[in-house]
C-alpha cells in the first residue's frame, strides 16, 4: 500500500544543480520519488545525471538532465526555462552546485580563489536570481499556506567554522549564509521562502579518501559528537521535507546536518 507521504512533492517541479553526485545527485532521486518533476544540472559527469534521472523514472516520476555552468547567467536562465518548457513550471531551486580548489592561504593562486566563490557563491546568485523572476509570475494570497516559490541553498558547517587551507572554500559558504537570510528577507513579501541546509561531514567522492581509510576515519570522528559519518541521504530528506508545504511557515532559516559538529566537540571535557 502506497504511503501518501512518500509523495509529497506530487505536482511539483525542482531545479537541482550539482545534481549528478553525492549531495546534489541523492537530493534531486529523493525529490523525484517524493514526487516532483527534476531538472538534474551538471557540469562534467553525465552519467551520473543519468543515474539520478534513471532512479527517478523509476520511481515513475520524471527527469531531464542539463549540462550548464551554474556561473554563467545564461546557463543558469536556461536551467529555469527549461523546467518551464518541459514541465510546465518552477517550484523549487536547490542551489547545490559548488567545487573546492583548497590549498594554503598564502599559496592560493587568484584563479582557485574566483574558481571557487564564482561556482559556490555567484553561481547561488545568479541561479537564485532567475528562479525568482519565475517565481514572483505566480500570485499567491499571504493567508495561503503554500509558497509562490521555494530556494534551498545547501551551504556546509563552514559558513561558521573556520576552516584553514580553505579560505576560498569557507568564504564562499560564508556568504551563501547571508545571501539567503537576506533573500529570505527580501522576497518573504512574494511569498517566496528561502533556507539553507548546512551539512558536516558526509560520505562522497570528495573525501572518500578520509572515510574509506581506517586513521582517517578515526579522525572524522572525534570532530562529530553523534557518532557516525554522514551519507547524503540525511541531506536529502530534510531538503524535501524543507520543499513541502509542511515547512511553509520556515523562512530564512538554516538547518544544520552535521551530527553535532558545530557543537564545538573540543570543548565537550570542559575544554
Amino acid at each position: 500500500m502506497e504511503n501518501k507521504q512518500d509523495k509529497r512533492l506530487e505536482g511539483k517541479v525542482a531545479v537541482v544543480t550539482g545534481g549528478s553526485s553525492g549531495i546534489g545527485q541523492a537530493i534531486a532521486i529523493a525529490m523525484g520519488k517524493a514526487g516532483a518533476k527534476v531538472v538534474i544540472n551538471y557540469y562534467s559527469d553525465e552519467d551520473g545525471a543519468k543515474e539520478a534521472q534513471q532512479q527517478i523514472e523509476s520511481a515513475g516520476s520524471q527527469a531531464v538532465i542539463v549540462e550548464a555552468n551554474v556561473a554563467k547567467p545564461e546557463d543558469c536562465q536556461r536551467l529555469i526555462d527549461t523546467a518551464v518548457q518541459e514541465f510546465g513550471q518552477l517550484d523549487i531551486l536547490v542551489n547545490n552546485a559548488g567545487v573546492q580548489k583548497d590549498s594554503s592561504f598564502i599559496d592560493m593562486t587568484l584563479d582557485d580563489w574566483n574558481k571557487v566563490i564564482s561556482t559556490n557563491l555567484t553561481g547561488h546568485f545568479l541561479c537564485a536570481q532567475a528562479a525568482t523572476r519565475e517565481f514572483m509570475k505566480r500570485k499567491v494570497q499571504p493567508e495561503d499556506i503554500t509558497s509562490a516559490g521555494n530556494i534551498i541553498f545547501i551551504s556546509s558547517v563552514h559558513d561558521i567554522i573556520p576552516w584553514a587551507g580553505h579560505v576560498n572554500y569557507a568564504t564562499a559558504k560564508g556568504g551563501v549564509q547571508m545571501l539567503m537570510k537576506t533573500l529570505a528577507q527580501e522576497l518573504a513579501p512574494n511569498k517566496i521562502r528561502v533556507n539553507g541546509i548546512s551539512p558536516g561531514a558526509i560520505k562522497t567522492d570528495i573525501n572518500r579518501s578520509v572515510w574509506e581509510n581506517e586513521k582517517g576515519r578515526e579522525d572524522m570522528l572525534t570532530l562529530i559528537p553523534y557518532g557516525r559519518i554522514g551519507e547524503p541521504e540525511d541531506v536529502a530528506k530534510v531538503a524535501v521535507w524543507l520543499a513541502t508545504d509542511e515547512a511553509d511557515y520556515i523562512t530564512g532559516t538554516t538547518i544544520y546536518v552535521d551530527g553535532g559538529m558545530t557543537l564545538y566537540p573540543a570543548f565537550s571535557d570542559n575544554g
